[in-house]
């Protein structure tokens, strides 16, 4: 069977934009879907990069098993170093869905390519490389970087297949192979580099056994090296009638015999230590096994031509999408491709109707504003309980007097005769550590003392050392004797719509902690919203919740709860037609 279909999926592990680009172009020029569906790599999110002229978003994973288990891709193609190459590829060569597994990397230790390979067996899947540039399957997929670049990839006929099958062991000479073949037959129909270590993840005798079946495949070109033996097993399989289908084969490496030392080559493997390891006598048992082999690599273009014509594989044009040039190169041309500045992912027209995170506003009517906060801020439906939770907060967040900072600067901004809007933005700019910003830094510090395992005292004793106050826990008016009846609320809440609540669990034996040294060291509004947001956000599946606590989604609530009041104040203020403010002289101390 052929090694790639069309309807193959590629997980990238380790961002390299310029090489998935060149994965993607290919998949444009055959019209094909972009075959890239996810890259992993160290954060979360999302690159940008070109199918044709148009930009697409491919998901970055941090987690790879995540990856594996969410996108179920076929084809894994793995650029991580030769230093960690090896973990990653265990858990892709033991996932249910991949059939493919490239490795990049040159100098992958032989000791865990064994183990590698002995994975791949016992899972049935297929490793192409270490050293490798990858593999292609015409007209399906090019998981990799073989064949070159854009103009090498017409001059070899790379987007129409043909129907030889060319395995090397060498990267530069596969693209060789390319080009010969393009030249001197109706094309190449699959190509595989199976690297230059010592130990290939799949030898040159498993892909001409595979090509051996495969009857889109009707000639077999391979170029193998001096060192190692496996030129003998193709000899015998040749001799057994295993293969059966044309074999033309050359090996590289007879310039060695003319050193008087052992010379080693470009590839690891690529070293003779005996004679039955040189070119020379390799060449002469495939040769005496029936295997096609020139006898001088001269030849090698003028033997494919001839075979290809006893076989009818006479050359053929078909179409191609022609690759956008880039920006730099277009802009005097008028053919362009220009990043766009700014990436969104949370609305967009959708038939001429805005749409929040791909659901139209006019299938929202029957909701309220939280489902538009889960679509917009979470980029999902939200629970109930979690819609009510986030209700409940507005209502309790809005408004806490004209005293505050936020409401008091918003006040004086307003008798000073500006607008709402910077009336507004005077108010929300005093939204800080000091005031209102505590639910994001009770969230962090909740969330990362629950998930090292410390308890609540060693966390108390941590903060004290450290010399910094607890976000979440006192209040300047309310005490344990005079409590806060909106921390009295979300409590009542959480008991009644939480299983576990962890982290509010964590929060209040804290403040049994805090509560031994001061009265007024309570839990407090913001503290409980933190810890009953994050109990929510585990219970109702969350994979992201990390991400969440570090971009500061708690602030977020209070800040859009407090606009509703601060704004009540600006129209309160200019109802009232109340002049410009000045603080009394006897309230400020001059020194």
């Amino acid at each position: 069977m052929a090694l790639f279909t069309r309807d193959d999926r590629v997980l990238v592990i380790n961002n390299k934009p310029d090489y998935i680009q060149r994965i993607l172009d290919y998949d444009y020029i055959i019209g094909r879907a972009p075959s890239v569906v996810g890259i992993v790599h160290n954060d979360n999110g999302m690159e940008k990069l070109f199918y044709g002229s148009r930009e697409i978003l491919i998901p970055v994973y941090s987690d790879l098993n995540l990856a594996l288990d969410t996108l179920n891709p076929t084809v894994v193609v793995n650029l991580a170093s030769y230093r960690s190459a090896r973990a990653p590829s265990e858990l892709v060569l033991k996932h249910p869905s991949v059939r493919v597994l490239v490795i990049v990397a040159e100098g992958i230790p032989e000791r865990d390519m064994k183990e590698l390979i002995r994975i791949a067996k016992d899972n049935q899947k297929i490793i192409i490389g270490p050293a490798t540039f990858g593999a292609i399957t015409v007209g399906a997929l090019r998981a990799g970087v073989v064949g070159g670049d854009y103009s090498n990839i017409l001059k070899s006929r790379l987007y129409s297949p043909g129907s030889v099958g060319v395995i090397t062991r060498s990267g530069g000479l596969l693209n060789e192979m390319f080009r010969i073949i393009a030249r001197n037959s109706n094309g190449v129909r699959e190509g595989v580099a199976i690297g230059g270590d010592v130990f290939p993840g799949s030898t040159m005798l498993e892909h001409i056994l595979r090509m051996e079946q495969d009857p889109d495949i009707k000639l077999i070109v391979a170029v193998s090296e001096i060192g190692g033996k496996e030129e003998y097993e193709i000899a015998r399989m040749v001799q057994e009638g295993k293969i059966r289908k044309p074999l033309i084969m050359w090996v590289v490496g007879i310039s060695a015999e003319l050193f008087p030392w052992k010379v080693q080559f470009g590839h690891a493997a690529a070293k003779a230590n005996t004679n039955m390891e040189g070119a020379r006598e390799k060449m002469r048992v495939l040769r005496d096994a029936g295997v096609i082999v020139p006898e001088r690599f001269g030849d090698l273009e003028n033997i494919i031509r001839d075979i290809s014509a006893k076989l009818g594989l006479s050359s053929h044009e078909s179409k191609y999408n022609p690759l956008p040039m880039d920006f730099k190169r277009a802009v005097n041309e008028n053919i362009v491709r220009r990043p766009t500045s700014i990436v969104s992912s949370i609305s967009k027209e959708i038939d001429g109707e805005i749409a929040y995170n791909g659901i139209k506003v006019s299938d929202l009517m029957e909701g309220d504003i939280t489902d538009v906060i889960g679509l917009l801020w979470y980029k999902r439906r939200l629970s109930d309980r979690f819609k009510k939770f986030l209700n409940m907060s507005i209502i309790l967040l809005a408004d806490h007097g004209p005293n505050v900072s936020g409401a008091h600067n918003a006040i004086v901004a307003s008798r000073a005769g500006k607008d709402i809007v910077s009336s507004l933005a005077s108010g929300i700019l005093t939204i800080g550590p000091r005031f209102g910003g505590a639910i994001d830094d009770a969230m962090r510090y909740f969330y990362d003392a629950v998930n090292r395992g410390i308890t609540p005292v060693q966390f108390v004793e941590e903060m004290r050392k450290k010399g910094i106050n607890i976000p979440g826990i006192g209040h300047r008016v309310k005490s344990k004797y005079n409590p806060d009846r909106r921390v009295e609320i979300l409590k009542r809440f959480a008991q009644d719509n939480l299983k576990i609540r962890k982290y509010l669990n964590f929060a209040m034996e804290v403040e049994r902690e805090t509560l031994k040294k001061s009265e007024r060291l309570i839990l407090n509004v913001d503290g409980a919203i933190a810890a009953i947001l994050l109990d929510l956000m585990e219970e109702d599946g969350f994979n992201d919740i990390k991400d969440i606590v570090q971009i500061g989604y708690g602030n977020a609530i209070f800040i859009l709860a407090r606009s509703i009041g601060i704004i009540g104040h600006i129209i309160d203020q200019k109802r009232l037609k109340q002049p410009l403010y000045r603080h009394p002289d006897d309230d400020v101390y001059l020194i």
